[in-house]
This record gives structure tokens, C-alpha cells and sequence, in this order.
């Protein structure tokens, strides 16, 4: 419930006495309910002050001037192979599990991320795999330390050659998200569909199971979402011989832009930024389904194709991605709230609008496999259809389909 704008409804301890009323016999009466008065300003929300102490100061984003060898691979294994289908291992200590809709995102009740099991972390890195996105409210338990743990069972950890890291010594593998009210506007300097991005793509093995939680934020209501695009559902999108020729085609991610913001600004490039190429559309290790590996943010061209051609297929993905409704989630946060999301298969974005607001998140992801393709993947839409006694998808338009409000 947001401070400020609905207030609980007290029993306040007056009792009424039967003599005041006129009555001969003296009786007392149950006590009477005084709701007290909503107070509410549209627009905003209380602001909470941070001036006298801030707990998670050891956690406030620094720029060390550090500088690190390239990335060599490492070996992988997707945990979520081990998991169980019906994710019952994770689902034992749970009071209520609901989807946001269809294609992506769930949100789980009751579990404590910070005393899960082997056998349920298999189970989430699983449902991830499966559902994109998976949301947990309330986690005070998952502290750094607990964060990082999480993480590192998934994977060796990654650290960002930009971005900030906790003050704390020691948590390189830690990024670092805080704004406050000084912090400078910055919707001018990107357009909306080129927040939307998958992290450090251009990497060799970009990361899977990657987590966030805010530490401190905007009440609800008060700004700074975060949003979701599933690849899994832009693929199913796309018709078949779309999907064909997309098949057979790699894409070049490039680090230089962000390498290039963060030496403007003054601040240090740890690593050497690199240029990367990757198959357009990719296979899942767990679910074998396949998905486009596209984003508008480090995506910079499609190889062995004219740059007109490339540009258009550019400018087509990143409409799909940023504008399909019934592919996306939108996440309200609260304090102590983790997400974790699987960046192979979604696309996330900020959101702005929270001024005045600090938000303050530490972000943990872990490195991932190659990205490869399997031409005898399967489609996420075509198995669930099939599973579930649903029409096949019409995407030539023979058929007439009901237009909702």
C-alpha cells in the first residue's frame, strides 16, 4: 500500500456512556469507528528522506579506475536441466504463483530466495527459462553476499567493463543502479525503443540468470518501472519464412558505444570494448525453443546482407520488440523486490518519470553458453498451442480474429 494515499481504519478507544444519551440505566457501548481521511496529491508520491542515515551505503556506485584482461570462455552448464518440469521442488515452499500473462513473467509468493535449496534453484533457473522473467517481493534475507551466491551457482559471474560497482571492495561482479534528485535528466539524450536491450550482448557468452533487486525506490505508484520483452514471443511473430531467412543470418554487437559514453563522462573502460557476432535467432539448452537475439542497444548491423536491407530488418525487430503488448511485462517495484529474468531470451527496459525519487539496485549476472543455433529447435507458441488444444496462430490474415479494448 502506498504511504500516503490510503490510510488503515482505526478503533479508537472513546467509549459512549448511556446517562450522556438521556438513559436512566448506565451501559457502555462498543467503541466507534473513526476512519480517518484519505490524503492524496495525483501525481505524486512521498518522497523518503535519506539525509540522516542510509543503510546500504557500502552498496552507493563507485567507477574504481581498474583495467582487466579480455574475457576467455568458460565452461557452462545450464542448471535448469536438472530442474523439475513441473518445478515442484520450488513450488513446496510457495503460497501463491501467478502468471502476468501468456508469454511472460510469474510471480512467486512465500519463498526466501536466501534459503533455497540445490534442487529449487534448479527449479528456478527452469521456470526462467520457461516463463523470462520470474518476480519476488519482500526479499530482506537476499543480502550481497546472498545475491552474489544465488548467481554464482548459475555461473561464473560477470563484471561490467563500465558500468558502476559498489563501493565495498570486493564486489566487482556487482552493478551498481542509483539515481537521486541530483542526478541529470536523461530522456532527451535516448529514444524510447533504444533502452529497450539484452545486458552486454556483445560479450562472447553474454549472461543468462540475471537478478536485480532494489534496495531503495520509489513508492508504488511513484515511477521507475521496468518492463520486459520476450524473444521467445518476437520470434513467434515473425511468419515462417521470416523466421527461415532470419535463421540464417548472424548479427554484430558492439561494446564501442558504451565504452565511448563512459570515456566522455570522464570515467573509466576496464576492458577493451569488443565487437561480437551472433546468430540472429538462437536455441534455448533447456527448453529448445527458439528465440530472436536481437536488441535495439547494441545491435549495429546484420552481416553479409546490403546496410539498406540490414537497416530495414534493424528498424522491423526493434518495432517488434518495442511495441508487441501481449509480449511484454511491466514491473512495479517495491523496496527489497528481486526480479531475475534470463537475458537470452528477454529484452528489459527502464523507465523514467520518478524525479525526486532516489533508486537505488544492485544487479548479479551470470555468464551464459556461446549463443548457437538448432535448426531442429521448436517454437514456444507451436508446442504450447499443441499442449494445450489451442488453434494454430493466424498470421496471414485468412482468418477474422475479435479486436479488443
Amino acid at each position: 500500500m502506498a504511504p500516503g494515499m490510503i490510510e488503515p481504519t482505526h478503533s479508537v478507544e472513546s467509549w459512549t456512556h448511556d446517562k450522556y444519551l438521556g438513559h436512566n440505566e448506565t451501559s457502555w457501548r462498543r467503541p466507534v469507528e473513526i476512519k480517518k481521511p484519505i490524503t492524496y496529491e495525483p501525481g505524486r508520491t512521498p518522497v523518503e528522506s535519506h539525509d540522516e542515515f542510509y543503510e546500504h551505503e557500502d552498496l552507493r556506485p563507485s567507477f574504481p579506475n581498474l583495467h582487466w584482461d579480455p574475457l576467455t570462455e568458460v565452461p557452462y552448464h545450464d542448471k535448469g536441466i536438472h530442474g523439475d518440469p513441473h518445478f515442484r521442488n520450488l513450488l513446496a515452499s510457495a503460497t501463491d504463483v501467478v502468471d502476468y500473462n501468456p508469454k511472460l513473467g510469474t510471480e512467486i509468493y512465500g519463498v526466501n530466495l536466501a534459503r533455497l535449496t540445490d534442487a529449487q534453484k534448479n527449479d528456478l533457473a527452469r521456470l526462467i527459462s520457461v516463463r523470462g522473467v520470474v518476480f519476488f517481493r519482500g526479499q530482506t534475507d537476499l543480502d550481497i553476499d546472498a545475491q552474489r551466491h544465488l548467481g554464482a551457482y548459475f555461473g561464473k559471474l560477470h563484471r561490467h567493463a563500465t558500468t558502476s560497482v559498489p563501493r565495498r571492495a570486493g564486489l566487482e561482479d556487482v552493478h551498481v543502479v542509483f539515481t537521486d534528485r541530483t542526478a541529470k535528466d536523461q530522456r532527451a539524450v535516448f529514444s524510447p525503443t533504444f533502452l529497450w536491450h539484452s545486458d552486454v550482448t556483445y560479450e562472447m557468452q553474454p549472461p543468462s540468470y540475471t537478478s536485480l533487486k532494489v534496495l531503495s525506490g520509489p513508492p508504488r505508484g511513484g515511477g521507475g518501472d521496468t518492463l520486459w520483452s520476450s524473444q521467445y514471443g518476437a520470434y513467434d511473430l515473425l511468419s515462417k519464412p521470416m523466421q527461415r531467412y532470419l535463421e540464417g543470418l548472424s548479427a554484430v554487437h558492439s561494446a564501442h558505444m558504451q565504452a565511448d559514453g563512459s570515456r566522455a563522462a570522464g570515467r573509466p573502460v576496464r576492458r577493451d570494448p569488443i565487437v561480437t557476432e551472433h546468430p540472429l535467432i538462437r536455441t534455448h539448452p533447456v527448453t529448445g525453443w527458439k528465440s530472436l537475439f536481437f536488441n535495439p542497444g547494441f545491435v549495429t548491423g546484420i552481416v553479409g546482407i546490403p546496410k539498406s536491407e540490414s537497416n530495414a530488418i534493424i528498424g522491423y525487430l526493434n518495432e517488434l520488440i518495442s511495441t508487441t503488448q501481449e509480449i511484454h511485462v511491466r514491473y512495479q517495484w517495491q523496496k527489497n523486490d528481486v526480479a531475475i529474468w534470463d537475458n537470452r531470451i528477454c529484452n528489459h527496459s527502464a523507465s523514467y518519470g520518478f524525479t525526486g525519487h532516489r533508486r537505488h539496485a544492485v544487479r548479479v549476472a551470470s555468464q551464459a553458453e556461446r549463443p548457437f543455433f538448432d535448426p531442429t529447435g521448436k517454437s514456444q507458441e507451436e508446442e504450447l498451442s499443441a499442449r494445450f488444444g489451442l488453434p494454430k496462430v493466424d498470421k496471414d490474415g485468412t482468418r477474422q480474429s475479435n479486436y479488443n479494448d
